[in-house]
Order: structure tokens, then sequence, then C-alpha cells
């Protein structure tokens, strides 16, 4: 069993290279990211996933969720620091962090890793930009009972601190795929799957469509929408009514509004 350790030092290597993950090119390159908070630590757990290494505030209050998380942790062969609030505080990037937090590993996002029969509802974001939008996707699919989320072209880092502080933990219930269209498309099309996304071109009001499972819920840039050749690519094309000036919804709002009068139609 593996046995805790104490940092003292800013400059120590390992809290170099835990700093180290709050950036993109250094996540990619090491396979891991970094969640912090006792909930989301132990929504991790209760999903099934341990951190490979724990860092706790010396400062911390005793908490049973906390001590057990530390014994599941240490029992698995994973690392248990002990360091001061300051510096756990420079590792997460936050003046006021959580005292705790967690290095995880990157989970596989291929779609060979998707079983489009385990949900009824998927949620599909292309080029989404930014982290919170990402987080907030993947917490309502989670909320609606949603297989996961599906990222197409260049979207933000799902793994990023924001986006898995905004997922309010479903980063760890939600599948997480990521895809170009042209691998999408044919994927989906392999198999049972119905594209539907909100749109103005030869639209159907969005309540009381025929939603079919398993179904796929898409949405596009947060500025730019989607491009008018993924939107005819769609089985289904829905519209919601804009009762003020503004013109439309923003896309995490959208998927949400989407996701659950699809759930309530498939339901």
């Amino acid at each position: 069993m593996a046995e805790r350790r104490q940092i003292t030092g800013f400059s120590n290597p390992t809290v170099k290279f835990l700093r180290s993950l709050r950036e993109k090119k250094h996540r990619k390159a090491a396979g891991k990211f970094l969640a912090e908070g006792l909930r989301l630590l132990t929504d991790a757990r209760e999903s099934g996933h341990l951190p490979e290494v724990l860092v706790m505030a010396e400062e911390r209050d005793p908490h049973p969720l906390l001590a057990a998380l530390e014994a599941d942790v240490l029992a698995a062969g994973g690392e248990v620091i002990e360091t001061s609030a300051e510096i756990l505080g420079k590792i997460t990037g936050k003046d006021n962090p959580q005292t705790v937090a967690g290095v995880f590993a990157e989970f596989d996002t291929g779609l060979a890793a998707i079983d489009r029969s385990s949900a009824k509802i998927w949620l599909v974001a292309q080029a989404l930009r930014d982290p919170g939008n990402l987080g907030t996707m993947l917490r309502t699919g989670d909320a609606v009972g949603a297989g996961g989320l599906i990222l197409i072209d260049d979207c933000a880092d799902p793994f990023s601190t924001e986006a898995v502080r905004a997922s309010m933990g479903a980063v760890f219930t939600q599948r997480i795929a990521q895809a170009r269209w042209g691998e999408f498309l044919p994927w989906l099309r392999s198999g049972s799957g119905q594209l539907v996304a909100a749109s103005l071109r030869e639209a159907v009001p969005y309540r009381g469509a025929a939603y079919q499972a398993p179904c796929f819920v898409m949405v596009g840039n947060e500025s730019r929408g989607l491009p008018e050749d993924y939107e005819m690519a769609c089985d289904l094309r829905v519209t919601m009514p804009m009762k003020g000036r503004a013109d439309s919804l923003n896309a995490a709002v959208a998927a949400a509004v989407l996701a659950y009068e699809v759930l309530d139609a498939l339901d």
C-alpha cells in the first residue's frame, strides 16, 4: 500500500508538474487532468474513477468522505500528498482553493468507445469554444440521462480545469468522444441514430417533433452556429420560438431545452 508524503516547497518538481496540468499541451503530453473539490472527487469515486494522485491541504477539516477517498486511493496504489493551502492554490490556480484536488488519467475519447445503444439521448457539440458551455452540456447530459457528449471539430478541451469545474462532476458520469465531422457522420450512419439540430432551415417546431432513439442532439459554435451542410445532413431540424429581440439561445441552453423535449418524447 502506498503512503502519504508531504510537500513544503513551491519549487518541488511534483508541484511544478501538477501546475503544468492547467495547460492543454501539458495535459495532452501527460494524458492527465486536474479536478478539485471534495464533492467532485466523491462523484468521481462513486462513478468508478479514482485519482492517481490526491492532494490535500494540511489545514483541511476532517470529513468522512475525504477519509474514504484517501483510503481508496492508497489501497489502489495511488499517491497522497499533503501540502499547504498556498501551494494547493498555486496548483489549481485559485486564490481561494478547495482543500483537496486530484489528478486523473484522461479517458478514451475515440468514437469506438461509444455504445450508442446504451442511452436514448446523446449530446453533440460542433466547434464549441467556451469551456463553461462545454461543462454545462456535460451537466445537462447527466441530468437527462444522456450517454455522453460528442465533440465535433475544434472544441474547447473537456479536461481543462474550467470545463471540469463547470461540469459539476458530470465529466465522470458522461462518456466523452472527440472527432472531426468527416469521421463522425460516417460513424453515425453505420448504425442506428437520429441526428437532430436546432435550425431555421426547413425546420419543424421542436415541441412534438418526431424524435427517435438513440437521438443525437447537436448544437453549433456559440457565435456562428452550425455550418449549413452540417444542418442539412441532419435527419430532423427543429426550431424554438424566440419571443423577444434575441435571435438565438446560448448553445448550452439550446442543448438543454432540446434534450428535455427529447427526454419527454422518448420516455
